[in-house]
């Protein structure tokens, strides 16, 4: 099988932009991943673009150029960008393309998240009783989390507090002005024991990726990153997830996300040591520290120690959310997942300036999670 390696990218930046359209943001980012990747748009041979917003993002062919390439709309919720970049990667692998793009695209309105639970298959009253918002969930999932696992109220602040301030040294960022742990601590708890300045908030943005075939990347760059492997897992019965309306009673049921990581590494034939920067969805800080452990980088409680020893900074052992993750960026759901492997890459091929880890990393990791209980992965290398 033929393998996919990444060749460009862009990044429009994240934010609020009144005014601007989600797709003239798709197609910005996807200019910049054009001439990342030394390629014309009339070269790419197919691609797949999602959005949440925006309901036919595949019409972004008007703003780049009608040349009549097979551009697939896709959506999975929170892992969209990882769907649709394995989607990209694997018609390169399997021969359907030679230069492949993925694209994602979002412009949400203010405030959290919300719908009709229905089209969650979930009954009305689980709106009405206002468990149908994701902050609630997300509240009190990491609650019963720090009961069984030793995690302070401090650990949940100085995560918030190590996102803003590696956001501070991303220009492309959203909430740019680094907060100290006390201050953190100091804003008002929306869902205990989560606070104001302990969550992502919903904006706008875009992202783009241009990929080839590896034995002909050698004509677009020096610095190819290969996409080792991608996974994509949905939840299983009894597991406890976002908009699942029940906690089961007996054996632990694995998260998504567990069965993503586990298959992603081996695909990818590497293990959790071999990691060197992550990107983790934090979707709250809680979620950043349930996740360490969820993809196989820590044991369950060992977090609070790592996170103290500043293992998770960009000097640490292993860095997370170099570029400020979700808190810092925001999370415009089609464009999330890509903005990962985007600051990814920068690092694999030691671009990423102020925030820049030390050494010479090899391997990347991506991870995405959202509504209703999906996890997508996807493990990067030079």
């Amino acid at each position: 099988m033929t393998e996919a390696v990444i060749i460009g990218v862009g990044l429009h930046p994240f934010g609020r932009f009144p005014g601007k359209p989600a797709m003239d943001m798709g197609a910005d980012a996807v200019r910049l991943a054009l001439a990342d990747a030394g390629v014309t748009w009339p070269r790419i041979q197919g691609g797949y673009v999602g959005s949440f917003e925006v309901a036919n993002p595949d019409a972004i062919v008007g703003k780049l150029g009608l040349t009549g390439v097979p551009l697939r709309g896709v959506f999975n919720g929170c892992a969209t960008a990882g769907t649709a970049v394995a989607l990209a990667a694997r018609a390169i692998e399997t021969g359907e393309h030679d230069l492949t793009i993925a694209i994602g695209l979002d412009k949400h309105p203010r405030g959290a998240f919300a719908a009709d639970p229905s089209v969650a298959g979930i009954p009305s009253w689980y709106g009405q009783t206002g468990l149908f918002l994701t902050t609630h969930f997300f509240g009190m999932k990491i609650n019963r989390y720090m009961h069984d696992h030793g995690i302070s109220h401090e650990t949940l602040a100085r995560v918030a507090s190590k996102n803003f301030r590696n956001a501070a040294g991303n220009e492309r960022a959203w909430r740019r002005t680094p907060l100290t742990p006390e201050e953190i601590l100091a804003s008002p708890v929306l869902n205990y024991p989560l606070r104001q300045y302990m969550y992502c908030g919903p904006d706008e943005g875009a992202a783009a990726l241009v990929l080839c075939r590896a034995d002909q990347a050698h004509k677009y760059t020096s610095t190819p990153v290969r996409i080792r492997s991608t996974s994509l897992r949905s939840r299983r019965l009894g597991a406890f997830e976002v908009q699942s309306p029940s906690f089961p009673v007996g054996e632990h049921v694995e998260s998504p996300t567990v069965d993503a990581a586990r298959e992603a590494y081996e695909r990818a034939g590497i293990g959790p040591e071999d990691v060197d920067v992550a990107q983790l969805q934090d979707t709250d800080a809680g979620s950043e520290i349930i996740h360490m452990a969820e993809n196989g980088l820590c044991k369950d409680g060992e977090q609070e120690r790592l996170i103290a020893e500043g293992a998770t900074e960009i000097g640490g052992r292993l860095p997370v959310n170099t570029d400020g993750g979700l808190l810092g960026n925001g999370e415009p759901i089609g464009a999330s997942g890509l903005r990962q492997i985007h600051e990814i890459v920068l690092q694999l091929r030691g671009t990423a300036g102020p925030r820049q880890i030390p050494g010479t990393p090899r391997v990347g990791y991506t991870h995405l999670y959202g509504a209703p209980g999906v996890s997508a992965v996807t493990i990067l290398s030079t």
